[in-house]
């Protein structure tokens, strides 16, 4: 399911910002939750656990829409 993933961080990393969404459209927002993940373990935010699962749910639906679309 993660097919382009690569592909999409390699077009992240020469700036090509528009071409990676385009690529592999949940890149950006695992990066953020990724992020924010490293975050809540250095400083333990409050609701840091119920904003790391609603942004894992988010992460989980792109991943799953954008394997369908590239299916059909």
């Amino acid at each position: 399911m993660g097919c382009g993933m690569q592909r999409a961080i390699i077009l992240l990393l020469k700036g090509e910002f528009l071409a990676s969404i385009k690529m592999y459209p949940a890149l950006i927002p695992l990066l953020v939750m990724f992020g924010y993940l490293a975050f809540h373990l250095k400083f333990n935010f409050e609701n840091g656990p119920q904003i790391l699962k609603y942004l894992f749910i988010f992460n989980v639906l792109l991943i799953v829409i954008n394997f369908l679309t590239n299916l059909i």
